[in-house]
């Protein structure tokens, strides 16, 4: 081929990989280089050595970091995050901080919206960031937080994830009535070398609950196929609860925590599928791949890639008790604006199912019913799970889709699309002409295309497994439950990287043949997380709900969450 020739193939390449997702200033810089030898630094893809033999605790889901590394790597200044597998540790958002600032370096025209939120990254991460270069070693130990919150909720709230829906969604688990609920906890962490520990835990409250009319508990065995409930109120909660708690080492990159642990495994912000922190976290044993890697020859081509393991045992489940769950995720980048990940999870064992290898080998093999397998090896339930990020061309550095797809028994949502549950978003990094603002939208449906009004016996539900997917007796999947469909909007104006106010709206209906008559819910809130001192954070947050559920009550009912939280964040010494 001519030299011609082969300049025009190389330019259309480079023009493919600008549609595909990759920023227009690298492929200058391939236009500037051999294509041999052109790339990201291996240290922005994969981490540096020091990442790799270093331990470090796991940023909390509820922490006003993630919010800030979204809008980081969706304005273009970070492209190896793995936004659906979550949490990180505190030494990958070191590095994901360290990429930030390089990038800032070599923008000429950075906005100021993105220089205060790296500013605020670095100045958080600063020890992480020391210990990246090699100038921070030695053990560490601190007291990360200590805080205080009070919820008040004026009217009858819904709390039942697997039936009726919460007022309260994606928040640990934590109980509430109506009434008075108020929680306050602390956490701290230490790290000597390879290992760490971690520990959070807090003193819950929350009032008593008048038991459900008898209606209600009609249909509850009705859908669940289990005894009918007794008419015993729910008795008011005082205790003191572990939440994410656990021991964690670093070997080449490869994190080993056993405890009590929290995971989100979606780029959604409003809901996750397949794991979220709707549910209290579950004691599991879990080996997550922290420092992300690439695969040899061709499979380059496949970008950082990233793994996400876990096998654990749920709590406060009737139907079997006792049953274990496991987990596993995969995840890479192919290029630096397209995120694609693959899935899976099985729900196995339990009393009354037989626990033996060929049993726990089919909960990873096997893609039909269960009830096609011996009772010797069966795999129990098994949900496969596809999700996505694209940041869209033309508009690199503001729009960002991204989805996340459950399937039941199938060994992908791609393979079968109609019988998938599907939560769909779109987020928007600053408005045109308003910078500080951005907006996100999320569409969510589990009463699927091919399967709808299945009485609520398909997603998160099994013939065996009749409280299924539920910790301590919330969903450890999206708020959305059984045969659902809802949306979520939220737009924040940012008025620095740490003080924003949030406007959301949320709306759900409930299929009426899983839940007789139905059930629609409308919310309305405002948010608000504000820093009064470096050391001193203060979250508000005002919700009015409005819900009709003909089987709970007879007229559309109101209620109205108002909350407050205040935290100390003790000065970390660097």
């Amino acid at each position: 081929m001519s030299g011609h020739g082969i300049g025009c193939c190389r330019y259309l390449s480079l023009a493919l990989l600008v549609w595909a997702g990759v920023d227009a200033p690298a492929v200058r810089t391939c236009l500037a280089q051999d294509p041999a030898t052109s790339g990201p630094e291996p240290s922005r893809r994969t981490g540096g050595p020091l990442e790799k033999r270093v331990g470090s605790p796991y940023v909390e889901l509820d922490s006003w970091i993630y919010p800030v590394l979204d809008r980081m790597a969706a304005l273009g200044y970070m492209h190896f995050e793995f936004s659906d597998m979550r949490p990180w540790t505190r030494i990958e958002c070191a590095r994901m901080t360290q990429e930030a600032g390089k990038a800032l370096d070599v923008d000429l025209s950075v906005p100021p919206e993105a220089q205060l939120l790296y500013e605020a990254l670095r100045k958080e991460f600063q020890r992480e960031l020391d210990t990246l270069s090699g100038t921070q070693t030695g053990p560490s130990i601190r007291l990360e937080s200590l805080y205080t919150g009070v919820t008040e909720i004026s009217g009858l709230p819904l709390n039942d994830s697997y039936h009726f829906g919460q007022t309260i969604i994606n928040n640990y688990g934590r109980p509430y009535q109506e009434g008075f609920n108020g929680y306050d906890g602390l956490s701290g962490y230490a790290v000597a070398g390879r290992f760490a520990i971690y520990m959070r835990g807090e003193f819950q409250h929350a009032p008593s609950a008048p038991a459900y009319p008898l209606s209600a508990r009609e249909a509850i065995a009705a859908a669940d196929l289990t005894p009918l409930e007794p008419a015993t109120p729910s008795a008011s909660v005082d205790r003191f609860r572990l939440l994410d708690a656990y021991a964690a080492g670093n070997l080449a990159g490869w994190d080993l925590t056993i405890g009590k642990q929290s995971l989100w495994w979606a780029p959604n912000a409003g809901g996750a599928l397949l794991f979220s922190d709707n549910a209290e976290p579950i004691d599991m044993v879990r080996v997550s791949r922290t420092a992300p890697f690439e695969l040899p020859w061709i499979f380059r081509w496949l970008g950082p890639m990233k793994w996400d393991l876990f096998a654990g045992k749920l709590a406060g489940i009737l139907y079997p008790p006792r049953p274990f769950i496991h987990g596993e995720k995969i995840g890479f980048k192919p290029t630096e604006n397209l995120e694609l990940s693959f899935s899976r999870t099985g729900e196995f064992g339990g009393e009354g199912r037989a626990l033996t290898l060929g049993a726990i080998i089919r909960t990873y093999t096997s893609f039909e019913s269960s009830y096609e397998y011996p009772a010797s090896q069966n795999p129990g339930e098994r949900n496969g799970g596809f999700d996505f990020s694209y940041r869209i061309p033309g508009v690199r550095n503001w729009l960002t889709v991204y989805g996340d797809a459950l399937s039941r028994d199938d060994p992908s949502p791609l393979d079968a699309p109609r019988r998938a549950a599907m939560n769909l978003g779109l987020y928007v990094a600053r408005i045109p002409h308003v910078p500080q603002l951005d907006f996100r939208v999320e569409a969510v449906n589990t009463n699927t295309v091919s399967s709808p009004n299945r009485t609520g016996k398909f997603v998160y539900w099994e013939n065996f497994y009749r409280d299924l997917y539920t910790n301590n007796n919330n969903l450890i999947g999206d708020w959305i439950g059984r045969e659902g469909t809802g949306l979520q909007a939220w737009s924040r104006y940012w008025f620095n990287a740490r003080n924003n106010i949030q406007f959301g709206y949320r709306h759900a209906v409930v299929a009426g043949q899983f839940i007789p008559y139905g059930e629609t819910l409308n919310d309305a809130s405002v948010s608000m997380n504000w820093w009064l001192h470096d050391q001193l954070q203060f979250s508000a947050l005002l919700q009015y709900e409005r819900w009709f559920a003909p089987i709970l009550a007879s007229s559309p009912r109101t209620n109205w969450t108002s909350s407050i939280e205040i935290t100390f964040w003790p000065v970390v010494p660097h």
